[in-house]
Protein backbone atom coordinates (compact mmCIF):
# COMPACT_ATOMS: atom_id res chain seq x y z
CA UNK A 1 0.00 0.00 0.00
CA UNK A 2 2.77 2.39 0.91
CA UNK A 3 4.55 1.67 -2.37
CA UNK A 4 1.37 2.20 -4.42
CA UNK A 5 0.55 5.51 -2.71
CA UNK A 6 4.12 6.70 -3.07
CA UNK A 7 4.06 5.80 -6.78
CA UNK A 8 0.87 7.80 -7.27
CA UNK A 9 2.37 10.73 -5.40
CA UNK A 10 5.43 10.64 -7.62
CA UNK A 11 3.26 10.61 -10.76
CA UNK A 12 1.15 13.48 -9.45
CA UNK A 13 4.30 15.49 -8.67
CA UNK A 14 5.65 14.79 -12.13
CA UNK A 15 2.40 15.87 -13.77
CA UNK A 16 2.31 19.03 -11.68
CA UNK A 17 5.92 19.73 -12.57
CA UNK A 18 5.28 19.24 -16.28
CA UNK A 19 2.22 21.45 -16.06
CA UNK A 20 4.17 24.19 -14.32
CA UNK A 21 6.92 23.95 -16.92
CA UNK A 22 4.38 24.25 -19.73
CA UNK A 23 2.74 27.23 -18.06
CA UNK A 24 6.11 28.90 -17.53
CA UNK A 25 7.01 28.24 -21.15
CA UNK A 26 3.73 29.71 -22.34
CA UNK A 27 4.22 32.72 -20.08
CA UNK A 28 7.70 33.22 -21.49
CA UNK A 29 6.39 32.97 -25.05
CA UNK A 30 3.60 35.45 -24.32
CA UNK A 31 6.11 37.84 -22.76
CA UNK A 32 8.37 37.54 -25.84
CA UNK A 33 5.39 38.21 -28.13
CA UNK A 34 4.50 41.20 -25.98
CA UNK A 35 8.05 42.54 -26.43
CA UNK A 36 7.89 41.99 -30.19
CA UNK A 37 4.50 43.69 -30.42
CA UNK A 38 6.02 46.87 -28.99
CA UNK A 39 8.14 47.21 -32.15
CA UNK A 40 5.66 46.49 -34.95
CA UNK A 41 2.82 48.34 -36.70
CA UNK A 42 0.13 47.49 -39.24
CA UNK A 43 0.83 50.25 -41.75
CA UNK A 44 -1.31 49.83 -44.87
CA UNK A 45 -1.45 46.08 -45.65
CA UNK A 46 -3.52 46.60 -48.80
CA UNK A 47 -0.81 48.74 -50.37
CA UNK A 48 2.11 47.13 -48.58
CA UNK A 49 3.46 50.36 -47.08
CA UNK A 50 4.31 51.78 -43.68
CA UNK A 51 5.22 55.37 -42.77
CA UNK A 52 7.68 55.33 -39.88
CA UNK A 53 6.98 57.42 -36.78
CA UNK A 54 9.91 59.91 -36.66
CA UNK A 55 10.26 59.91 -32.89
CA UNK A 56 10.34 56.13 -32.67
CA UNK A 57 12.91 55.99 -35.49
CA UNK A 58 15.12 58.56 -33.77
CA UNK A 59 15.03 56.56 -30.54
CA UNK A 60 16.07 53.42 -32.44
CA UNK A 61 19.02 55.24 -34.01
CA UNK A 62 20.11 56.58 -30.63
CA UNK A 63 19.92 53.09 -29.13
CA UNK A 64 22.22 51.71 -31.85
CA UNK A 65 24.73 54.52 -31.31
CA UNK A 66 24.61 53.99 -27.55
CA UNK A 67 25.09 50.26 -27.98
CA UNK A 68 26.58 48.20 -30.81
CA UNK A 69 27.79 50.93 -33.20
CA UNK A 70 29.60 54.24 -33.17
CA UNK A 71 30.00 56.82 -35.90
CA UNK A 72 33.55 57.33 -37.18
CA UNK A 73 34.82 59.07 -40.32
CA UNK A 74 35.64 56.73 -43.23
CA UNK A 75 39.32 55.90 -43.58
CA UNK A 76 39.28 56.66 -47.31
CA UNK A 77 37.14 58.84 -49.55
CA UNK A 78 34.25 56.86 -50.94
CA UNK A 79 35.43 57.16 -54.54
CA UNK A 80 38.74 55.51 -53.65
CA UNK A 81 37.17 52.40 -52.21
CA UNK A 82 36.93 49.31 -54.38
CA UNK A 83 34.01 47.06 -55.20
CA UNK A 84 34.60 43.46 -54.28
CA UNK A 85 37.35 41.56 -52.55
CA UNK A 86 39.89 39.08 -53.88
CA UNK A 87 38.72 37.71 -57.19
CA UNK A 88 36.36 40.64 -57.71
CA UNK A 89 36.57 43.01 -60.67
CA UNK A 90 36.95 46.74 -60.52
CA UNK A 91 34.02 49.12 -60.71
CA UNK A 92 32.41 49.31 -64.13
CA UNK A 93 33.64 45.90 -65.30
CA UNK A 94 31.41 43.90 -67.64
CA UNK A 95 31.55 40.46 -66.07
CA UNK A 96 30.22 38.54 -69.07
CA UNK A 97 33.21 39.65 -71.12
CA UNK A 98 35.75 38.52 -68.54
CA UNK A 99 37.59 39.81 -65.49
CA UNK A 100 35.51 37.59 -63.21
CA UNK A 101 35.90 34.14 -61.72
CA UNK A 102 33.94 32.06 -59.19
CA UNK A 103 35.21 31.62 -55.66
CA UNK A 104 37.48 28.60 -55.22
CA UNK A 105 36.36 26.81 -53.15
CA UNK A 106 32.71 27.85 -53.29
CA UNK A 107 32.68 29.06 -49.70
CA UNK A 108 31.91 32.58 -48.47
CA UNK A 109 34.88 34.42 -47.03
CA UNK A 110 35.41 37.71 -45.19
CA UNK A 111 35.09 40.78 -47.37
CA UNK A 112 36.01 44.43 -47.16
CA UNK A 113 33.23 46.71 -45.95
CA UNK A 114 31.68 48.78 -48.76
CA UNK A 115 29.89 52.12 -48.42
CA UNK A 116 26.70 51.08 -50.22
CA UNK A 117 26.26 47.77 -48.35
CA UNK A 118 25.41 47.63 -44.68
CA UNK A 119 23.85 45.91 -41.69
CA UNK A 120 20.28 46.25 -40.43
CA UNK A 121 19.77 46.59 -36.67
CA UNK A 122 16.61 46.36 -34.55
CA UNK A 123 17.38 47.69 -31.05
CA UNK A 124 14.95 46.79 -28.28
CA UNK A 125 13.62 43.76 -26.48
CA UNK A 126 12.26 42.02 -29.56
CA UNK A 127 14.71 39.09 -29.86
CA UNK A 128 16.73 40.84 -32.60
CA UNK A 129 18.66 43.52 -30.76
CA UNK A 130 21.86 43.34 -32.84
CA UNK A 131 22.23 43.32 -36.60
CA UNK A 132 20.03 40.58 -38.00
CA UNK A 133 19.85 41.36 -41.72
CA UNK A 134 21.71 43.15 -44.51
CA UNK A 135 20.82 45.70 -47.16
CA UNK A 136 22.25 47.82 -49.95
CA UNK A 137 21.73 51.34 -51.26
CA UNK A 138 20.03 51.27 -54.66
CA UNK A 139 19.93 54.20 -57.06
CA UNK A 140 16.69 56.20 -57.11
CA UNK A 141 15.63 59.75 -58.06
CA UNK A 142 15.47 60.72 -54.39
CA UNK A 143 18.82 59.14 -53.55
CA UNK A 144 17.41 57.55 -50.40
CA UNK A 145 16.47 53.91 -51.09
CA UNK A 146 17.77 50.72 -49.49
CA UNK A 147 16.88 47.28 -50.86
CA UNK A 148 16.55 44.32 -48.52
CA UNK A 149 14.36 41.25 -47.96
CA UNK A 150 10.71 41.68 -46.99
CA UNK A 151 11.11 39.14 -44.17
CA UNK A 152 13.70 41.49 -42.62
CA UNK A 153 11.18 44.33 -42.26
CA UNK A 154 7.79 42.61 -41.90
CA UNK A 155 7.26 40.09 -39.08
CA UNK A 156 4.54 37.77 -40.36
CA UNK A 157 1.20 38.34 -38.60
CA UNK A 158 2.76 40.97 -36.31
CA UNK A 159 3.41 43.66 -38.93
CA UNK A 160 6.13 46.08 -40.00
CA UNK A 161 9.18 46.53 -37.80
CA UNK A 162 9.28 50.02 -36.30
CA UNK A 163 12.83 49.88 -34.90
CA UNK A 164 14.98 49.42 -38.01
CA UNK A 165 18.37 51.13 -38.31
CA UNK A 166 20.73 50.83 -41.30
CA UNK A 167 24.50 51.23 -40.92
CA UNK A 168 26.14 51.41 -44.38
CA UNK A 169 29.78 50.33 -44.54
CA UNK A 170 29.49 48.80 -41.06
CA UNK A 171 32.48 46.90 -39.68
CA UNK A 172 33.75 46.06 -36.20
CA UNK A 173 31.26 48.28 -34.40
CA UNK A 174 31.87 51.36 -36.56
CA UNK A 175 29.42 53.19 -38.82
CA UNK A 176 31.60 55.39 -41.04
CA UNK A 177 28.64 56.79 -43.00
CA UNK A 178 26.36 57.25 -40.01
CA UNK A 179 23.17 55.42 -39.09
CA UNK A 180 19.99 55.84 -41.09
CA UNK A 181 16.34 55.11 -40.34
CA UNK A 182 13.31 54.53 -42.58
CA UNK A 183 10.77 57.19 -43.32
CA UNK A 184 8.76 54.64 -45.26
CA UNK A 185 8.86 50.89 -45.98
CA UNK A 186 7.38 49.28 -49.10
CA UNK A 187 6.75 45.59 -49.78
CA UNK A 188 4.46 43.68 -52.12
CA UNK A 189 0.98 43.15 -50.60
CA UNK A 190 1.28 39.51 -51.63
CA UNK A 191 4.13 39.17 -49.15
CA UNK A 192 1.94 40.58 -46.38
CA UNK A 193 -0.95 38.30 -47.30
CA UNK A 194 0.85 34.98 -46.91
CA UNK A 195 4.63 35.57 -47.02
CA UNK A 196 4.86 34.33 -50.61
CA UNK A 197 8.62 33.70 -51.17
CA UNK A 198 8.31 35.01 -54.74
CA UNK A 199 7.84 38.53 -53.29
CA UNK A 200 10.45 38.61 -50.53
CA UNK A 201 11.84 42.06 -51.42
CA UNK A 202 11.48 45.42 -49.66
CA UNK A 203 12.56 49.00 -50.28
CA UNK A 204 13.20 51.47 -47.45
CA UNK A 205 13.31 55.25 -47.85
CA UNK A 206 15.93 56.55 -45.44
CA UNK A 207 16.99 59.65 -43.56
CA UNK A 208 19.85 60.35 -41.17
CA UNK A 209 18.66 61.65 -37.79
CA UNK A 210 20.20 65.02 -36.95
CA UNK A 211 21.34 65.62 -40.54
CA UNK A 212 18.36 67.20 -42.29
CA UNK A 213 18.67 67.24 -46.06
CA UNK A 214 21.56 64.77 -46.29
CA UNK A 215 20.97 62.13 -48.97
CA UNK A 216 22.08 58.57 -48.39
CA UNK A 217 23.22 58.02 -51.97
CA UNK A 218 25.43 61.12 -51.83
CA UNK A 219 27.22 59.69 -48.82
CA UNK A 220 27.60 56.07 -49.95
CA UNK A 221 27.02 55.76 -53.68
CA UNK A 222 24.49 53.19 -54.88
CA UNK A 223 23.92 50.00 -56.81
CA UNK A 224 22.05 50.17 -60.11
CA UNK A 225 18.99 47.94 -60.06
CA UNK A 226 18.21 45.65 -63.01
CA UNK A 227 14.78 44.12 -63.57
CA UNK A 228 14.36 40.97 -65.64
CA UNK A 229 18.06 40.06 -65.48
CA UNK A 230 19.39 37.73 -68.15
CA UNK A 231 20.29 34.45 -66.44
CA UNK A 232 22.57 32.65 -65.96
CA UNK A 233 24.84 35.54 -64.99
CA UNK A 234 28.16 35.89 -63.15
CA UNK A 235 27.28 37.17 -59.69
CA UNK A 236 28.46 37.98 -56.21
CA UNK A 237 26.49 37.69 -52.96
CA UNK A 238 27.38 39.86 -49.94
CA UNK A 239 25.96 40.04 -46.43
CA UNK A 240 26.57 40.40 -42.71
CA UNK A 241 26.27 37.14 -40.72
CA UNK A 242 24.63 37.53 -37.31
CA UNK A 243 27.73 36.21 -35.59
CA UNK A 244 30.34 38.48 -37.24
CA UNK A 245 31.11 42.18 -37.30
CA UNK A 246 32.18 42.14 -40.94
CA UNK A 247 30.60 41.14 -44.25
CA UNK A 248 31.23 37.94 -46.19
CA UNK A 249 31.08 37.42 -49.95
CA UNK A 250 31.06 34.67 -52.55
CA UNK A 251 31.26 34.65 -56.36
CA UNK A 252 29.44 32.15 -58.56
CA UNK A 253 26.97 31.96 -61.43
CA UNK A 254 23.43 33.05 -60.58
CA UNK A 255 20.81 30.84 -62.21
CA UNK A 256 17.04 30.75 -62.45
CA UNK A 257 15.29 28.41 -60.03
CA UNK A 258 11.84 28.04 -61.52
CA UNK A 259 9.90 31.01 -62.89
CA UNK A 260 10.27 33.37 -59.91
CA UNK A 261 13.47 32.55 -58.01
CA UNK A 262 17.20 33.14 -58.49
CA UNK A 263 19.80 30.83 -56.93
CA UNK A 264 23.52 31.12 -56.28
CA UNK A 265 25.33 28.05 -54.96
CA UNK A 266 27.89 28.85 -52.28
CA UNK A 267 28.44 27.49 -48.77
CA UNK A 268 28.61 29.41 -45.48
CA UNK A 269 26.24 32.29 -46.26
CA UNK A 270 24.46 32.15 -42.88
CA UNK A 271 21.64 33.89 -40.99
CA UNK A 272 22.05 37.66 -41.04
CA UNK A 273 22.95 37.81 -44.72
CA UNK A 274 19.24 37.96 -45.60
CA UNK A 275 18.59 41.10 -47.60
CA UNK A 276 22.19 41.29 -48.75
CA UNK A 277 22.72 42.10 -52.42
CA UNK A 278 23.24 39.70 -55.31
CA UNK A 279 25.33 41.74 -57.76
CA UNK A 280 26.59 41.42 -61.30
CA UNK A 281 28.91 43.77 -63.20
CA UNK A 282 30.29 44.94 -59.84
CA UNK A 283 27.46 47.35 -58.97
CA UNK A 284 24.30 46.00 -60.64
CA UNK A 285 21.69 44.63 -58.24
CA UNK A 286 19.80 41.58 -59.56
CA UNK A 287 18.59 40.09 -56.26
CA UNK A 288 18.57 40.18 -52.47
CA UNK A 289 19.09 37.14 -50.26
CA UNK A 290 15.64 35.87 -49.39
CA UNK A 291 12.80 34.12 -51.16
CA UNK A 292 12.79 30.33 -51.08
CA UNK A 293 13.49 28.76 -47.66
CA UNK A 294 13.94 32.22 -46.14
CA UNK A 295 17.02 32.83 -48.28
CA UNK A 296 18.58 29.39 -48.61
CA UNK A 297 20.43 26.68 -46.75
CA UNK A 298 24.02 25.66 -46.01
CA UNK A 299 25.04 25.56 -49.68
CA UNK A 300 22.63 27.78 -51.65
CA UNK A 301 21.35 31.36 -51.50
CA UNK A 302 18.06 32.35 -53.12
CA UNK A 303 16.39 35.59 -54.13
CA UNK A 304 12.96 36.46 -55.43
CA UNK A 305 13.45 37.17 -59.12
CA UNK A 306 13.45 40.88 -59.95
CA UNK A 307 10.47 40.85 -62.30
CA UNK A 308 7.45 43.10 -62.79
CA UNK A 309 6.25 42.68 -59.19
CA UNK A 310 9.52 43.91 -57.70
CA UNK A 311 9.68 46.70 -60.29
CA UNK A 312 6.23 47.90 -59.16
CA UNK A 313 7.30 48.02 -55.51
CA UNK A 314 10.50 49.87 -56.41
CA UNK A 315 8.63 52.44 -58.49
CA UNK A 316 6.08 52.97 -55.72
CA UNK A 317 8.85 53.46 -53.15
CA UNK A 318 10.84 55.77 -55.42
CA UNK A 319 7.84 57.92 -56.32
CA UNK A 320 6.25 58.24 -52.87
CA UNK A 321 6.66 61.61 -51.20
CA UNK A 322 3.90 61.36 -48.62
CA UNK A 323 3.84 58.09 -46.66
CA UNK A 324 0.80 56.33 -45.27
CA UNK A 325 -0.06 56.76 -41.64
CA UNK A 326 0.88 54.09 -39.15
CA UNK A 327 -2.09 52.36 -37.57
Amino acid sequence: MFTRVRGRAVRVCLLVGVGCAVLMGCAGLLWKLHDMAAYVADGDPAEGSYAQDPGQADRAAAAVLEGPAREVPPREPRAAQGAGGPGGPTAGAQWRSGGWRPSDPLVARPAAAEPAIGALFSPGEDADQDHHCSGSVVHSPGGDLVATAAHCVYRGVLGFRTNLVFAPGYRDGTAPYGVWVPTRIDVDPRWIEDQDPDYDVAFLRMRRPGHAGERLEDATGAQTIRFGPRLPAPARVVGYPNATEYPVECFNTARAEGPAQLRLDCADVPDGTSGGPVLTDAHTLIGVVGGRDGGGDETTSYSSLFGDGVRAVYERAAAARQGVSAK
